[in-house]
């Protein structure tokens, strides 16, 4: 993706979301908007995999939901700077390969569960760019952002770029190449102070508090729906895949 479409889309999605904590707030809506539109079951269907069960039913994650919370998690590392332009391109480029699966047939591919185990039955969900790939990185680039808003909110005088080596060194380093950790501990010079962060992150009608009260409602709600996708990646023996 060329640096100038990176920008266009970037000043689109700022303009469309507002400023500040409408990013994490537009997150918030679409956790909410999973509870709507999980099916109700009619039967369980129950799989064994190894020496697992898995509930199809239990383990419905809608697709659109899902990549309303990862849009918005890029507008929170836009804010954090060029530090996570790398991780940042990632995302935006998994983003885009869901999209496309899901509007190539929206009646098929609605269900992350069902993806996942499409291309696991196929022997592609470790292949290449897979769509199964695309959801591991996904949920472990909001696996980042759920660890980097528990220190931020915890302890708002923390230095935000020892929040940030932190959250990485948990979440996405043990899965990281050697290259990838080496270009982040270099890049993360650049991350702004915790006051220029923080203002970055409150719209202009907010102070700390109500900023602080989001990210706390948002860490509640996301924190249950990223263990339900781990579950199934664990399922199907995905959670272990690292980078290329």
């Amino acid at each position: 993706m060329s640096i100038r479409i990176m920008k266009e889309t970037k000043m689109e999605r700022r303009s469309e979301k507002g400023s500040g904590s409408s990013e994490i707030r537009s997150a918030i809506e679409g956790l909410s908007e999973t509870v709507k539109v999980k099916p109700v079951a009619e039967e369980v269907k129950v799989e064994v995999h190894g020496d697992h069960t898995h509930d199809d039913d239990a383990h419905y994650i809608p697709i659109k939901p899902f990549l309303s919370i990862c849009n918005s998690v890029l507008q929170v590392l836009d804010r954090i700077g060029p530090t996570m332009a790398v991780l940042r391109q990632d995302v935006y480029q998994n983003i885009q390969r869901l999209e496309t699966l899901h509007e190539s047939d929206p009646s098929v591919f609605s269900n992350l569960v069902e993806i996942v185990k499409k291309e696991v039955n196929e022997g592609t969900a470790r292949k290449g760019s897979s769509c199964s790939k695309a959801i591991v990185w996904l949920t472990r680039s909001l696996d980042f952002t759920v660890a980097l808003l528990q220190k931020l909110a915890r302890d708002p005088g923390q230095s935000v770029e020892k929040a940030v080596e932190e959250s990485y060194n948990t979440t996405l380093k043990p899965w990281h190449r050697w290259i990838s950790s080496a270009a982040f501990r270099i890049a993360l010079k650049l991350v702004p102070d915790n006051e220029t962060f923080i203002g970055l992150l409150m719209a202009k009608d907010e102070n700390y508090e109500t900023l602080k009260e989001d990210m706390q409602t948002l860490i509640l709600l996301l924190v249950p729906f990223l263990e339900e996708i781990h579950s199934v990646l664990r399922f199907y023996s995905l959670d272990r895949i690292k980078a290329t």
